[in-house]
């Protein structure tokens, strides 16, 4: 079925004015942490799930603040539409760690190494405003 939406939540982590990405098992795309929403979570709830399960740290509703909402072709997915809520992540607690084996951190400024492959919303949309804001290098 053409024109399907995929509604997913993300989060913006800056660690020493770089971006966190993250890679999952298999992957050979760097996004930022997030995932789809199940049922009928809110983007925020499925934020805190998906940095638990993906990062092993917790959030609280109040540690993000909303950056926006935008829309792209899924990569993986031609057709599709990604449609993707992106907060900012203020303060977690824990020790950011890839959970899951295989899976990676990368730590990125707005000049991303050429080897790296990062999800278009970010490359395209959220990397440039972080820049531009004075967020990230």
């Amino acid at each position: 079925i053409k024109n399907m939406k995929i509604i997913k939540a993300a989060g913006i982590l800056i660690k020493d004015r770089k971006l966190l990405l993250y890679k999952g098992k298999d992957k050979d795309t760097f996004v930022a942490p997030g995932g789809k929403l199940k049922g009928a979570e809110t983007p925020e709830a499925a934020l805190a799930r998906e940095l638990k399960e993906e990062l092993n740290i917790g959030i609280s509703v109040d540690d993000l603040a909303m950056f926006g909402t935008f829309s792209a072709e899924a990569a993986t997915n031609p057709g599709e539409t990604v449609v993707m809520t992106v907060f900012v992540v203020k303060a977690w607690r824990g020790q950011i760690k890839a959970n899951e084996v295989g899976s990676e951190i990368f730590l990125v400024t707005s000049s991303v190494p050429p080897e790296i492959k990062v999800g278009s919303i970010f490359a395209h949309e959220v990397l440039p405003r972080l820049k531009a804001s004075g967020l990230v290098d």
